[in-house]
């Protein structure tokens, strides 16, 4: 399979061009495109998350762990002395890190539900509601960086299938068909799990038609790039 720099590398270099193309056409300022760029680095390696030992869960979890100490001190500044505020923003940044990081590894499989369409589908969706609501972006770019997440997944599970196939020997390894799914058949309570998390996403989604203009604009640059 893709290691970790080529899913990093290759889904940068995929995003950097998109948030190039994008700036371009006006979509979307040179500032607005820094963080598309970073969204689909992001997405690139984020299904490598159920992977025990992989760079990847690392990675991912000190950012998440980072990300809620930063907004637990900004929740909690008013309330709490200095003291205080630190013991809890150290507690924040162990218990995201290690504990919820430990309990990740225990009840996922490398290859399984994270490995799929709809756990990507449902990243891209979560990215959208938090940049829309939490962040008050607007509604088409907080669109598009639900699709730039989406993206970086979808490039990571087409690099792991690509990497499947073994041209030199002109075989197939036993590895391919398990990265490019639907969902994980194999835990349907999983699957069913994250199928109702995104529909309870739906009413903190931006409007649908912002998500349509943003695809018509797409689609209307493709014979300039062709």
């Amino acid at each position: 399979m893709a290691n970790f720099h080529t899913h990093l590398g290759v889904a940068s270099a995929l995003g950097a061009l998109g948030a190039c193309v994008g700036w371009q056409a006006g979509l979307w300022s040179g500032l607005e495109a820094l963080p598309l760029l970073g969204l689909v680095a992001f997405g690139g390696i984020l299904p490598d998350i159920d992977s025990d030992h992989s760079r990847a869960i690392r990675l991912i979890f000190n950012l998440f762990a980072v990300l809620a100490v930063v907004g637990g001190a900004l929740l909690l500044q008013g309330r709490l002395s200095p003291g205080e505020l630190l013991v809890a923003c150290g507690g924040l940044y162990l218990g995201v890190r290690h504990l919820a990081g430990g309990v990740f590894k225990r009840f996922t499989v490398h290859r399984g539900i994270w490995h799929s369409l709809l756990a990507a589908g449902l990243c891209g969706l979560v990215t959208t509601a938090l940049s829309y609501r939490l962040l008050a972006q607007e509604a088409g770019l907080a669109w598009a960086q639900g699709l730039a997440l989406l993206l970086g997944c979808v490039i990571h599970l087409l690099l792991d299938e690509l990497y499947s196939v073994d041209l030199v020997g002109a075989r197939i390894k036993r590895s391919f068909g398990s990265a490019l799914k639907l969902c994980d058949l194999r835990e349907p309570g999983n699957s069913a799990l994250m199928l109702l998390l995104a529909v309870g996403l739906l009413p903190w989604l931006p409007p649908w038609p912002s998500l349509m203009e943003l695809l018509g604009q797409g689609v209307h640059l493709l014979p300039r790039w062709q």
